[in-house]
């Protein structure tokens, strides 16, 4: 059985993006690394937009798109016309998979996942993407670590969705 788990970092008032990149640009690099770290050995799946923004193909990792745009799969990439036509694919398959964005697939995928690794950053920030709002009476909260780095205040937090 697939596990679905989402991976963001979000400002105090849950801002994912601003014109196709992180409203905070490359400033938290301990973020990334946990990213790189958590993601490794293990398929992520995202919009068209957010593959575009990748500074490249990252290695170690399937990257899974969903768009209704023509793009060729190749090497560590699949493409999906729809999150429907993804979850008939994988939903067997037993590993993890990561939702890396962007704020519609989030949105679309909230329900379905098990968890999420949030990177809350003590900040606001001008927006034009969010992540979507939560029930955190759904998830247990696990805080992984506090960093201070290049004037920002964030935490690493682990959400596990409690059992129905």
């Amino acid at each position: 059985m697939m596990k679905l788990m989402m991976i963001a970092a979000i400002g105090k008032n849950r801002e994912l993006g601003l014109q196709g990149d992180m409203p905070w640009k490359r400033a938290l690099k301990q973020d990334l690394n946990f990213f790189r770290d958590t993601t490794k050995g293990h398929a992520m799946v995202m919009g068209r937009k957010t593959f575009e923004s990748l500074p490249k193909m990252l290695t170690g990792r399937k990257h899974i798109v969903i768009t209704t745009s023509q793009m060729e799969p190749r090497e560590n990439l699949e493409v999906y016309s729809s999150i429907d036509a993804f979850m008939k694919v994988y939903q067997e398959c037993d590993e993890t998979v990561f939702v890396i964005g962007g704020g519609s697939i989030y949105k679309q995928m909230l329900d379905a996942c098990s968890g999420m690794y949030l990177t809350l950053i003590d900040c606001e920030f001008e927006a034009d993407t969010w992540f979507p709002q939560w029930n955190p009476d759904e998830f247990t909260t696990t805080s992984l670590d506090h960093i201070e780095e290049n004037g920002y205040s964030y935490s690493h937090v682990l959400f596990k969705r409690k059992k129905s």
